[in-house]
């Protein structure tokens, strides 16, 4: 909206206001924008959600030190979406279609985890609605963003069904799948993040710190894979930035860089009221609103694969809890008692059980996941 009416109305009449014309401007503006935004409505935000009693229902069979955090107010994950929607909606280009894609995924899989968290609240216990019917409205979301993104022109003819592969030429090594095809693996991605944040968030901003790292790190991507500038390589030839670094050229994309700077900043405002000891836990509504976000960045910028390194961390957590289940089942048949392999699942729990503070797991994870971005970064010129 101010995109528009500053450069696009006002623009031709107030010169200076042509410096929103770049990407690089509107990127800045709209993560401090989300950030304001979280800082302002974030304490009033706070105070409803403690008036209408809306507070967490600790698990009985979890971590003794977490029953201290009954009642802490929870749903926190609706400031991010409304810093980040706002923030968004003033800043990008409203006639980009992959703006409107990943933000309405976002908000989407935000209203499952809505529906999950008021459900739990309603009922004062952690099952909330069926994992089942949470999954085929996932499903049925991302499916739909899938199908119109791979059957429409939003994308190039050369890039559209192109897989990009890690450390190869995107347009030599590309692995090229049928579209229907690639609506599922991609429509599997968005919900295979969502689900992965969504295990992660058990700790005092154990979860919103590595959305962060990643919300920067796909604006790096974002950004390359869209922006026209050109560079003159030997021999005098003018390419663009992406093919310089042999990823794949997007043209458009670039808008979403803006989206993961909204939602860099929305992540920073809310960690400082859900830092330890949290102010505030962001619920379902915000781990499957921000699992949204990053699976449909990775989907757009066309770093499905990458996204296993840049979020690593998510991946971890999400095989912690498969290799608990599967051994425990698997052992239970043969033996007729169960065996598991960690204390106890996810994989941070674990790391309670055996003792470690809180604050120590959650830092040392952020240091984990910052690790992983730069790797994932390096991606970039390994090719």
């Amino acid at each position: 909206m101010l995109f528009h009416l500053l450069y696009k109305v006002l623009g031709d009449d107030i010169g200076f206001l042509r410096v929103f014309r770049y990407t690089s401007t509107r990127i800045l503006a709209a993560a401090i924008t989300a950030l304001i935004l979280s800082f302002v409505i974030g304490p009033w935000f706070i105070e409803r959600l403690k008036s209408r009693q809306i507070g967490e229902t600790i698990r009985t069979d979890g971590p003794e030190t977490h029953f201290k955090k009954a009642g802490t107010p929870t749903m926190g994950g609706s400031l991010i979406l409304f810093c980040l929607a706002v923030s968004t909606l003033l800043w990008c280009d409203l006639t980009n279609g992959f703006v409107w894609l990943a933000l309405s995924v976002t908000v989407g899989f935000g209203a499952i985890g809505f529906a999950d968290d008021y459900a739990k609240v309603a009922k004062k216990n952690k099952k909330g609605i069926s994992g089942k019917l949470r999954l085929i409205l996932e499903f049925t979301i991302a499916g739909a963003a899938m199908t119109y993104l791979f059957y429409s022109d939003l994308m190039p003819p050369d890039v559209r069904l192109h897989l990009q592969v890690p450390f190869t030429d995107f347009y030599k090594q590309g692995i090229v799948m049928p579209a229907w095809m690639y609506v599922t693996f991609g429509a599997f991605v968005v919900v295979g993040a969502a689900n992965a944040v969504n295990l992660t968030d058990g700790l005092d901003g154990l979860a919103i710190g590595p959305s962060i790292m990643n919300a920067g790190t796909f604006l790096i991507f974002a950004y390359i894979a869209g922006v026209q500038t050109t560079l003159v390589v030997r021999g005098g030839e003018e390419v663009t930035i992406a093919e310089y670094l042999h990823v794949a050229h997007i043209i458009g994309v670039e808008e979403l860089a803006i989206f993961a700077a909204a939602l860099f900043g929305a992540g920073i405002g809310f960690l400082w009221y859900n830092t330890y000891p949290a102010q505030v836990f962001m619920g379902d509504v915000g781990s499957l609103g921000l699992g949204g976000a990053i699976g449909m960045l990775a989907v757009l910028t066309k770093n499905e694969i990458v996204l296993l390194i840049v979020g690593g961390l998510f991946v971890i957590e999400t095989l912690s809890v498969v290799i608990q289940t599967g051994v425990f089942k698997y052992t239970r048949l043969r033996t007729g008692k169960g065996k598991r392999v960690f204390l106890m699942a996810p994989i941070h729990h674990h790391y309670e059980k055996k003792g470690w503070d809180e604050p120590k797991i959650i830092v040392r994870f952020w240091l984990i996941s910052a690790l992983l971005a730069l790797v994932a970064l390096g991606t970039l010129k390994f090719r």
